[in-house]
Order: C-alpha cells, then structure tokens, then sequence
C-alpha cells in the first residue's frame, strides 16, 4: 500500500498544479455568468428590432409623393387601393366604395375654425387625386409603446362610466335607450398638458352597440393628446374602433386594416391646427359618423361636408345592425406615478363653470335616426365620474342646440 501511495502522488500533484494554473491565470473568464447574460441581451434587441422592422413594412405604404410637416411628421401620398385597409382579407382586390347617402337634415355648421385644419398642409401642399395621406410610422414610434405587441391598440378596459378603477376617467355626455344610426357635434379644439408618457387626454364621440362585457362593439373618432402614440403634445386628429371590447380587433387611425380612406386632404393622426387658448380665440372641429343606408358601412365626415372614409359593416357584430348608445366627451387616464391624482387636463383644462373661451365645449349634438335624418338629442345625460378633478355641466339654446362645457386641471386642492 505504501508503495502504491508514493507512486500516485506524483499525479495528484501535477494536476493540483494544473487547476492553480489555470485559475490564476484566468479566474473570471472560467465562472463569468455575466458573459452569457450580455450575450442574450443583444440577441434579444435585436429580435426586437426585427418585429419591429416587420410590423413597419406592413404599416408603411409604399408612396408616391412624401411631405414633410412642420412638427416633423412625414406624411406619405399612398395610392387609395394600397392602403392598409386593403390588407384586410374580406377587401383585397377591392377598391374604395361609391359615395353614402348623406343624412337628411345635415346643415352646414358655422365653423369656428379656418378651413385649413391640419399642420401637414398649412402650405396648401395635398396629396395627388387617387391617393390618400398616412402619417409615416417610425421605429421610435415602436419603441416609445409600452407593448409592442399591443402598438396601436387601446388597453383593454370596461367602458363603464360608472367606474374608473382601471386609471381612465371621464366626463361625458351621453344618450342610450334607442336604435341610433349616427352622431354629429362640433368639439373645441385645445392642447390640454399631459404629464407623462403614458397618459392622454383625448375628447371624442362614441357610437357604440353589444354589452359592456367582450362583444362591446364601438367606433370612436375626435381629438387626443398622446405622448406614447405620437412622441408629442400636439392634439392630433384619431379614429378607433373595436368588436370585441378592445381585445384582438380594431386600432388608432390607419394601424391596421379596418378602416377605409377615400379622403386625399386629410390625414388621420396629423396635427391639428390651429387650436384655442384661453380668453383668446376658440376653435372647433365638426365630426359626423353615420351608418349609409344603402351599403351598411360606417362614414366619417369631418368638418362641412368633407368625407374622411368608412368602417365596413363587416367589422362589427353589433353595429351591422344600428347602436344602442351614442356618447360625447373627454377621457384621461390617470396612472397616479406620484402616488397622488395626476396634473394631466382634459379639455382646456379649466373646470366647465368658467364657460366660453376658458371652459372647452360641445355643441349641436345631434343623431341620426332610422330614417337617416339629422335630428336633435333628446334626453341627454350627463356624467363625470370624479366631479373634483374634471366636470361637466349642460345646456341648449337656439344657436348651440345642446351642448356641454367639461374639462378640468386634474389634481388640486379638492382632487388631492
């Protein structure tokens, strides 16, 4: 055994000296974890990039004509029949529909605006005939989202106005009871501040239909203040819509396919301008949403007369048919990132008690009925559900018809 041992040890401690060896002169690289780690984070943004590049060869057209906007956006002159609508697999190959039939009633607003609404064209610079204008999205775009997987989309939430424990908190007025085929008011036009990126402030009419639960059918255009969607604090012109309660279906403006432009002098999601200010001059622009008899499809007008497109009837479930509820108002989200209500505004951002020129407002609130006529609301509620922060009072007379002021500044002493 003694013999045995000697001859052994000789090789124990060459390789002892083996491992001294080798972990002096290399004692990091031999257990470096970190390594691996750096590695895949590469690996991962580079993944990301590419869903990235992938969803913008989808979302961007090729154009014909590209303008470049004042506040930076590029707007692209796409050709009507490649629009991303058209991706859609019920309308390839298919080109725009014929003109609706208008509403009877519809008279011309008296406008509170100048007729050039939008900051891309303030040049008097438009698209060619036969082509449409689209925002241009970027990868910055994607990357300033919260989900890429869910960019363009709201963030599922009950429409409930009851309730505002999911952070969006409204002030609204609203009419339900009734079979409505379309709705139409004039909405002032201001740059309400929004406090970080991932809140909004946004005023808009809903047309909606179904439950509140997963089938909530709506379609939902005005203006938004989004620092997320958009990288700024202009209030820019948006259309969304959904069938199934912002889960899967529906999106902002042209993000996905849906919703059909025939319109080549306005841009959906550009700037708008010019806006109001305070004791100062007031703006408004007018929005018309109704169901064409003839067709069943969705139109958008906006401003006097002007056709923006249409949802086909086919994206819905519910609103194949008619609406059960038309709504008129300003939401925010508040995602309380100081532990306190946020300082984000709705409206001009004064409560609605100030009234004209400091109070932002509504006015001709109308609906379309079954017989595609223009008529006035009757019945109008009206609701904010945290009264302290954002308000809303009613009224109609001959010149307005009905209308509201609403808004507020968020938090303050009494909406700590």
């Amino acid at each position: 055994m003694a013999s045995s041992c000697c001859k052994i040890s000789p090789i124990i401690s060459v390789f002892v000296f083996f491992l001294f060896f080798i972990f002096s002169v290399c004692p990091v690289e031999s257990v470096n974890f970190n390594a691996s780690n750096q590695n895949f984070q590469p690996r991962k943004e580079s993944l990301k990039m590419k869903i990235i590049r992938d969803r913008l060869m989808k979302i961007n057209k090729p154009s014909i004509k590209t303008i470049q906007s004042p506040d930076g956006d590029l707007i692209d002159c796409v050709l009507s029949h490649q629009q991303p609508a058209f991706d859609h697999p019920q309308l390839k190959g298919q080109k725009p529909m014929d003109l609706p039939e208008r509403p009877k009633g519809e008279i011309p607003t008296s406008s509170m605006s100048e007729e050039n609404v939008q900051l891309w064209s303030i040049t008097g610079e438009f698209c060619p005939e036969g082509t449409i204008p689209i925002r241009r999205t970027t990868e910055q775009d994607f990357l300033r989202a919260s989900s890429i997987r869910r960019f363009g989309r709201k963030i599922r939430r009950p429409i409930r106005r009851d309730s505002s424990s999911n952070g969006h908190e409204h002030a609204v007025g609203y009419v339900s009871g009734d079979q409505y085929y379309g709705a139409k008011a004039s909405i002032n036009v201001w740059a309400p501040r929004v406090v970080n990126r991932y809140e909004f402030s946004l005023s808009q009419l809903w047309v909606i239909a179904g439950s509140f639960g997963d089938d909530l059918n709506t379609i939902e255009a005005g203006w938004q203040v989004s620092p997320e969607l958009y990288g700024d604090n202009y209030p820019r012109f948006f259309t969304y819509w959904t069938s199934d309660a912002y889960q899967a279906t529906g999106c902002y403006n042209l993000l996905c396919s849906g919703f059909v432009q025939t319109n080549n002098r306005i841009a959906i999601g550009a700037a708008i301008s010019p806006i109001s200010s305070y004791n100062g001059g007031q703006f408004d622009i007018s929005l018309l949403v109704w169901k064409d008899p003839k067709h069943g499809n969705w139109w958008l007008e906006f401003g006097n007369g002007v056709l923006v497109g249409y949802w086909p009837s086919f994206l819905f479930t519910h609103l194949r048919n008619h609406a059960s509820m038309v709504q008129f108002g300003g939401e925010i989200v508040n995602n309380r990132a100081t532990n306190s209500h946020t300082s984000t505004q709705m409206g001009s951002g004064h409560f609605a008690g100030e009234g004209f020129g400091k109070a932002s407002y509504f006015r001709n609130l109308q609906v379309v009925d079954w017989d595609n006529s223009l008529i006035p609301l009757s019945n109008l509620k009206v609701l904010a559900d945290h009264p302290n922060c954002y308000n809303i009072q009613g009224g109609i007379n001959r010149v307005w018809g009905n209308y509201f002021y609403y808004g507020g500044p968020g938090r303050n002493s009494r909406c700590p």
